[in-house]
């Protein structure tokens, strides 16, 4: 049986790969707090959801991105805070090769609904 923690990822995970699949940056900004701190696939930090917006709006127009998240781990860290540590597959249909991260975020409950506050990927290749 799932815990809260596994169904409210779950959620956001399904909600995320459908923004994700259609390249929709105002459906994805609104999966993220208004506080947000984002690192995505490049050195750049960005700030709420203007900044995720932001992000999403930079990438390349491929034209049928995919990702898959695998290993995915929740944990309620409190009432109000949950964190997720994932490994995200993006098919990129050949546009470009085929990209695999790990992915961390925090997720908090901001006026009722989770929010994702953190969030950071991070190379799936050793790095040292």
């Amino acid at each position: 049986m799932s815990s809260e923690a596994d169904v409210i990822v779950s959620v956001i995970i399904a909600k995320w790969c459908a923004g994700f699949a259609t390249l929709d940056a105002a459906a994805l900004s609104s999966l993220y707090s208004r506080n947000a701190f984002f690192f995505g696939s490049n050195p750049k930090l960005y700030r709420g959801r203007d900044g995720v917006a932001d992000y999403f709006n930079g990438l390349p127009r491929w034209r049928k991105p995919s990702a898959v998240f695998s290993e995915v781990s929740a944990a309620q860290a409190g009432p109000d805070l949950i964190n997720m540590g994932a490994t995200i597959s993006f098919d990129l249909a050949g546009e470009r090769p085929d990209l695999v991260v790990k992915m961390s975020w925090v997720i908090i409950r901001e006026d009722g609904d989770w929010k994702i506050v953190n969030h950071h990927a991070s190379s799936k290749a050793p790095l040292i």
